[in-house]
């Protein structure tokens, strides 16, 4: 008898870098509070989930008679994440003593958050620390239970390796220079490219599909994000990471009757050129695909050229911004507007392969200011589904 095709181990979830930049900081403001002198790990409140979680603190020292610095490293669990293992400086200085008696009053903010060497600037936003919703969320509300009455504090974190690590990813396509970026909506870090999380996306998607005949599949924390301000139901979202081919299938296979496909322009287009693996380890083709759909639409040969020279789809995006700005075009529109129908189309097709279900599928593709570049017809249909009223 052959024995069972084995499944997948669980795969270990970790935290988020917003955790370990907090833990630090509730290290180096007990240090200066000599509570203990050196605290050797941390328990802080995620927040989002309700639960706790503690965290080693690898070094913690005085800088002054009112700052200190604590190191952690980062934890991301199962995760194909670049910033494993790398150190997070969460330097705090008193600012202002408490009298230790009552509120104090002072013009200042009780936290400042700031960001150091390695954390991102977000140019889209004058310039400020790439410190996210969740992150300030989570510093403040761990740091100021700990705070002397009318104490004073500022919060810098320092990614000394952030700034190279950032290379490496597209935060540059979403606007945020110079470093990493504390980003997340949660404190735990879920594994969205290891071996074995496929089994996990898969099991949220049958339980999400059990009460939502519509879903909205969100490649990313980018897409979680603007999905939520948005106002989408967030009982129909489910995280996809790369693995898009896979969950549309299953998808079909659970009855699902619409999916709303939501992303970052230069990892959706993929799908138009039938790439259904999104991991640029993978597979790429977003030039190749970019040009394909600027020369149906009819731009001038010389234009696509330049198109297909383009080293980001956020370069290319730009081309076609500028030629629409100079000529009162609106090449952005037609191409986009192709590139969107084709992922539909291939999507369906796909899923019709792959378990003879028919499903409708839309998509919407942003950019990096997270502003919508292009829905298709059926996008625009799906989203008033999954609005919330």
């Amino acid at each position: 008898m052959t024995a069972p095709f084995p499944k997948p181990p669980s795969s270990r979830a970790g935290y988020t870098l917003p955790v370990f930049a907090c833990a630090g900081a509730i290290a180096a403001l007990r240090h200066l509070h000599d509570d203990p002198p050196s605290p050797q790990s941390v328990t802080l409140d995620l927040i989002t989930p309700a639960q706790t979680a503690e965290i080693p603190i690898e070094q913690v020292a005085r800088l002054g008679p009112t700052t200190a610095l604590a190191i952690t490293r980062s934890d991301p669990g199962d995760n194909l994440d670049l910033t494993r293992n790398t150190p997070i400086w969460s330097i705090v200085e008193i600012q202002q003593r408490g009298s230790g008696v009552g509120k104090q009053d002072s013009p200042l903010p009780a936290i400042t958050l700031e960001g150091g060497e390695g954390l991102g600037r977000q140019v889209n936003a004058e310039n400020q620390p790439a410190i996210y919703a969740y992150a300030r969320t989570l510093l403040l509300g761990n740091l100021e239970p700990l705070l002397r009455p009318g104490e004073v504090i500022g919060v810098t974190i320092v990614l000394p390796e952030g700034r190279s690590l950032a290379t490496r990813t597209s935060n540059a396509a979403f606007g945020v220079v110079e470093g990493l970026s504390l980003l997340g909506t949660s404190g735990i870090s879920q594994p969205l490219s290891a071996p074995g999380q496929l089994e996990d996306f898969r099991a949220a998607l049958r339980q999400k599909s059990a009460t939502h005949s519509a879903l909205v599949f969100c490649l990313g924390e980018n897409g979680l994000d603007l999905a939520s301000k948005l106002g989408i139901d967030p009982g129909c979202v489910v995280k996809t990471a790369n693995w898009l081919g896979p969950l549309l299938v299953e998808a079909g296979m659970q009855g699902v009757e619409s999916i709303l496909l939501f992303g970052y322009h230069g990892k959706l287009m993929k799908l138009a050129g039938g790439i259904f693996h999104t991991h640029h380890h993978v597979a790429d083709g977003r030039q190749e695909i970019f040009a394909a759909h600027c020369a149906i639409a009819g731009l001038p040969t010389a234009d696509v050229q330049q198109i297909f020279a383009c080293e980001t789809a956020e370069a290319a995006l730009k081309y076609l911004q500028t030629l629409d700005a100079d000529t009162g075009s609106d090449w952005v529109g037609r191409v986009y507007g192709a590139i969107a129908q084709t992922i539909d189309q291939r999507s369906s097709v796909y899923i019709r392969t792959h378990c003879d279900r028919p499903v409708r599928v839309g998509s919407i593709l942003f950019g990096r200011d997270r502003q919508i570049i292009a829905k298709s017809e059926l996008g625009s249909a799906i989203l008033s589904q999954v609005l919330l009223s």
